[in-house]
């Protein structure tokens, strides 16, 4: 069982990181370089020039190659006065790029706190489904560990128990495509703490104190066990 759960472990992995093309994709410096209006103002963060070239009616959601609005630029580079201004004049925070992603799942990643407080203060939702797994913001910082944008998001009203397309919820992909340290065990704490039911299963029927007994994470396998017997 222990053989089959690493496998499937690694699977994800592959899966998630197995090609550029279902992975996160930012400008490169020659996008950057190339931008013009609305998508050179917000890579280089210019509110004052976004103020006036939505006032001269320029499209707010219009797309690069990579379907990327300038709101999605503008959190890539870190941007989030220049992400609340676009939101403020119009911008349409739940547009996806062409790997299915939204502003708030990009910084989420990106495990940028300031920006996303600055996307969920203007108005952006921790709720929606994206990226090609069918998963969510809250999903994508659980597995990374990014406990802070975990933090932000609860608070935001993520949904706690969205099941992705790989059977997986945030709290079993903290375990599964964690590592057991500090960060990890503090996402699940707090994914537990806002009432993440502990026992919905992955497809193997493995929960996942089941996945933290399997690895040997001891803290994390303490707070699941608590959640398990309330």
């Amino acid at each position: 069982m222990v053989k089959s759960v690493a496998l499937a472990g690694l699977f994800g992995v592959l899966v998630l990181f197995g090609g550029a093309a279902l992975a996160q994709t930012a400008p490169s410096p020659t996008e950057l370089s190339a931008y013009r209006g609305l998508h050179a103002a917000a890579a280089q963060g210019s509110v004052d020039d976004i103020r006036r070239l939505a006032q001269a009616g320029i499209d707010l959601n219009a797309r690069d190659g990579n379907g990327r609005t300038p709101l999605h630029v503008a959190v890539f580079q870190g941007h989030g006065a220049t992400a609340r201004e676009l939101i403020a004049n119009g911008a349409d925070p739940a547009l996806l790029d062409n790997q299915r992603y939204d502003a708030v799942t990009i910084v989420a990643v990106r495990d940028d706190v300031p920006t996303l407080q600055a996307l969920l203060s203007a108005g952006a939702s921790a709720k929606l489904v994206t990226s090609v797994y069918d998963g969510t913001a809250l999903i994508a910082a659980a597995h990374l560990g990014h406990d802070g944008v975990v933090h932000e998001l609860i608070r935001a009203g993520a949904p706690l128990d969205h099941v992705n397309n790989l059977g997986w919820t945030a709290l079993i992909e903290a375990v599964i495509l964690g590592d057991g340290g500090p960060r990890h065990v503090e996402t699940v704490r707090a994914l537990v703490e806002a009432g993440a039911n502990p026992g919905i299963p992955d497809r193997d029927g493995m929960t996942p104190l089941e996945h933290a007994r399997a690895r040997g994470y001891d803290s994390i396998v303490s707070i699941l066990r608590e959640a398990a017997g309330r």
